[in-house]
């Protein structure tokens, strides 16, 4: 079963009919008015933003945009463990930015600003982030670092966020991204190696064939 689809499911159960109203009012510039006017659920709503290419596993901005204006800290904490259960399948350098994205945004706070300069984030994006998320820094700092992902896209790597950071004289943030990718690093060595050893006594062990 699609991860993605059953969090759309349990999002779309625990929203109430007010609420309900409430997205559809925000999503009148994606959506057409006939369409919404035939939306009955959450799901309805879902299925058309999917239809419409403004939602999906890999970009899930939108959701958490919706569910940060209703204020709903219980969904947006669903959406955040099917975010770390798709870092969990992603490659080693998704999952590196996804840390560094954790401990910045427990650690930068008001300084956010700053830093989403260094990383060449407009002034335009800046105050629009602020007014998408006026009350909530954490998701501030967090929007303005997928911004600077999005625009960099396979580019957008480790390093640079260090280097800002230090640009920004925020060592304490950047030492402790580089140390979260060291382990990360040292840790996947070892499975590694704990897979070739896995692997070479699961050959050893097995029977040999013999010619009849």
């Amino acid at each position: 079963m699609d991860p993605f689809l059953v969090l759309l499911h349990s999002v779309s159960a625990g929203l109430s009919s007010s609420e309900l109203t409430d997205l559809k009012f925000l999503c009148q510039s994606r959506v057409g008015k006939r369409k919404l006017e035939r939306v009955q659920s959450g799901l309805d709503l879902f299925s058309v933003l999917l239809e419409q290419n403004e939602l999906d596993s890999q970009h899930t901005e939108l959701l958490r945009e919706l569910l940060a204006s209703l204020r709903r800290q219980d969904l947006l904490r669903l959406l955040d463990d099917f975010e770390a259960g798709a870092t969990a399948r992603a490659a080693p350098e998704e999952r590196d930015l996804h840390a560094a994205f954790d401990i910045i945004c427990d650690h930068v706070g008001k300084d956010w600003r700053r830093l989403a300069r260094q990383l060449k984030v407009s002034d335009t994006k800046i105050d629009a982030i602020e007014v998408k998320y006026p009350r909530n820094l954490t998701e501030q700092v967090r929007e303005s670092l997928r911004v600077w992902k999005n625009t960099q896209r396979k580019d957008a790597a480790v390093p640079q966020l260090v280097e800002a950071l230090r640009a920004c004289r925020l060592n304490l943030v950047a030492e402790l991204v580089e140390e979260c990718q060291q382990a990360q690093s040292l840790q996947s060595e070892e499975q590694s190696s704990h897979s070739t050893v896995s692997q070479v006594t699961w050959d050893s062990d097995a029977p040999s064939s013999r010619a009849s």
